[in-house]
C-alpha cells in the first residue's frame, strides 16, 4: 500500500516546478522528500543527498577554536593555502598514499566543488584544441552542470561494460580524436560505489600520458573501501591510485566525508610536482601571467572564484591530516558505520525482489559502503524513482549519474537504526504492489 497518493506527490511536483520528476536532480528530489513530510508528518528514509551522517570531527572544531581565538579571522589567507595545512597535506598523501607531493603543489579549495571548477577550466585552457573533458561514469552530476557554466563540451561512457582490460580499447576510442584535456571519475565511485583497480588505473595513467590529458581524480571517499585493511600511516596497503603511473593528475582530496566536516567547505586538490611547474604558452597569453600550470590555477583561476578559503578552516584540516599522519585518529574507523548501514540497507531490498545493479569490481564483488545501487525488474530509473517516492523513499535515477544502466542510486548515510523497520514494512508492501511476475 502507498504511503503517499499520487495526488499530492504530483502536487509536490507541481508546486516545487520540478519539469520532470523521471531525471529530477538531488536538489530537486530532496525538495519533493521535505514538501511530502511537512504536509503529512510521516517520515522520509532519505536516500538523495549524500550528506555525511555522522558527527563532526571534534579536533577539527577545537583547531578552528584555536585559530580564531588566535586572532586569524583579521587577515585574508593566501590563496595558496596557509603553510601548515599545504604541509600535513604533503605528508597525508605521503603517508596514506605512498605518493611523494611537495607542500607547494597541495592547494586548498572551498570543497571539491570548487577545486573541480578552477581545475576543469585550467585543464581545458592549457592547449589549443584540447578542450574537453572525458567522464568514465557513472559520476557526480554536478561536474557536469559545471561544464554548462563554462561553455565546455564532454564525452562519456558508462564503465559498467568496459572493467579491466577492456578499459584500454574503449578510452583510446575516446582519446583518438586528440580533444580531450582531462579524464574525471571517482575512486571509491558516486554513485556505484565500485572501486578502480591498479590494472585499470595504469591503463588510465598511460594512456593519459600518451594523449597529453590530466586526470582529475576525486577522492571524496578515500580508503572507504572497508574490503581492505587500509588507514594506517605509512603501511601497506595503499589504495589504488593512477599517481603511480602518470605524471598527469590532480587528487581531489576532501574533508566532507572523511571527517564529516562537510559544512565548513574546506578540501584540497594535489597536483603532480611535474604538471604543477609545467609553464603553458596558452595560458599566459590568456592570463597575462607565467602561464605556470599550478601557479595560473591558483591565482588567476581558483582566487577569482573563491577568493581563497576560509583561514580557520584550512587549520582545522590541517590539525585532522595531522592527527591521522602520526596515527592519533583513525578516519577510516570513524567511517566504517556507513559500511554497516549499506549491508543491512541492501538486504532489506534484495529480500523484497530488488536487485544490486553495479555489483562487481573486475576481481572482487563490490563493497559496503556510502552508496550503492538498485534496481528492480525492468523498470527505467525514473520511473523507479517516482514509485519509490510513493512509498517515503526518496533517491536519484542512475540516468542523472551519466549511467546507462535501470536503477536509482541509494545513499546510506542519514539511515537511522529505528528507519529499518520502516523501510523493511514498506519495501514489502512495494514488492507485493509490484509483483515481478506480474
Amino acid at each position: 500500500m502507498k504511503i503517499f497518493s499520487e495526488e499530492l506527490v504530483n502536487k509536490a511536483v507541481s508546486d516545487l516546478h520540478v519539469a520532470d520528476l523521471s531525471e529530477a536532480t538531488i536538489g530537486e528530489v530532496l525538495l519533493v522528500a521535505q514538501y511530502l513530510e511537512k504536509e503529512t508528518g510521516i517520515p522520509f528514509i532519505r536516500m538523495d543527498q549524500g550528506s555525511p551522517g555522522l558527527p563532526v570531527n571534534a579536533y577539527g572544531v577545537e583547531a578552528e577554536k584555536a585559530a580564531l581565538d588566535r586572532g586569524v579571522g583579521s587577515q585574508y589567507p593566501a590563496a595558496a593555502g596557509v603553510p601548515e595545512l599545504k604541509h600535513e597535506a604533503s605528508r597525508f598523501v605521503k603517508a596514506f598514499m605512498d605518493i611523494d607531493i611537495s607542500a607547494r603543489s597541495c592547494v586548498p579549495t572551498v570543497g571539491s566543488v570548487a577545486g573541480s571548477f578552477g581545475s576543469f577550466i585550467a585543464c581545458t585552457q592549457r592547449l589549443p584544441g584540447k578542450d574537453k573533458v572525458l567522464f568514465i561514469d557513472p559520476g557526480f552530476p554536478i561536474q557536469k552542470s559545471q561544464l554548462r557554466i563554462m561553455g565546455v563540451g564532454w564525452k562519456e561512457f558508462d564503465i559498467y561494460e568496459y572493467r579491466g582490460q577492456a578499459l584500454r580499447a574503449k578510452l583510446e576510442e575516446m582519446l583518438s580524436d586528440g580533444d580531450v584535456a582531462a579524464i574525471v571519475y571517482s575512486n571509491p565511485n558516486n554513485p556505484a560505489w565500485i572501486c578502480l583497480e591498479e590494472e585499470e588505473l595504469k591503463i588510465i595513467g598511460e594512456l593519459a600520458t600518451t594523449y597529453d590529458v590530466i586526470v582529475m581524480e576525486d577522492l571524496a571517499y578515500f580508503c572507504m573501501d572497508y574490503r581492505k585493511d587500509l588507514g594506517h600511516p605509512f603501511q601497506p596497503p595503499y589504495p589504488p591510485t593512477v599517481a603511480r603511473y602518470t605524471d598527469n593528475y590532480i587528487l581531489m582530496l576532501s574533508a566532507s566525508k572523511i571527517f564529516s566536516y562537510a559544512g565548513q567547505r574546506i578540501a584540497m586538490i594535489c597536483i603532480s610536482d611535474a604538471l604543477f611547474g609545467r609553464q603553458y604558452p596558452a595560458m599566459a597569453q590568456r592570463y597575462k601571467d607565467s602561464g605556470v600550470f599550478g601557479e595560473t590555477l591558483i591565482a588567476s583561476i581558483l582566487y577569482m572564484i573563491t577568493s581563497g578559503c576560509t583561514a580557520s578552516t584550512q587549520y582545522a584540516y590541517a590539525e585532522m591530516l595531522r592527527l591521522s599522519t602520526e596515527g592519533k585518529l583513525n578516519f577510516v574507523e570513524d567511517t566504517r558505520e556507513y559500511a554497516v548501514r549499506a549491508e543491512k540497507m541492501k538486504k532489506i531490498f534484495t529480500d523484497n525482489g530488488f536487485h544490486i545493479v553495479y555489483d562487481e569490481d573486475v576481481s572482487q564483488k563490490v563493497g559496503d559502503g556510502f552508496f550503492f545501487t538498485i534496481g528492480y525488474g525492468s523498470m527505467e530509473g525514473g520511473e523507479l524513482l517516482r514509485e519509490l517516492l510513493y512509498y517515503g523513499v526518496s533517491s536519484i535515477s542512475l540516468a542523472l549519474t551519466g549511467s546507462g544502466q535501470k536503477g536509482v542510486r541509494a545513499c546510506t548515510s542519514r539511515m537511522r537504526n529505528e528507519l529499518y523497520e520502516v523501510l523493511q514494512e514498506r519495501m514489502k508492501a512495494f514488492n507485493e504492489d509490484h509483483p515481478l511476475n506480474k
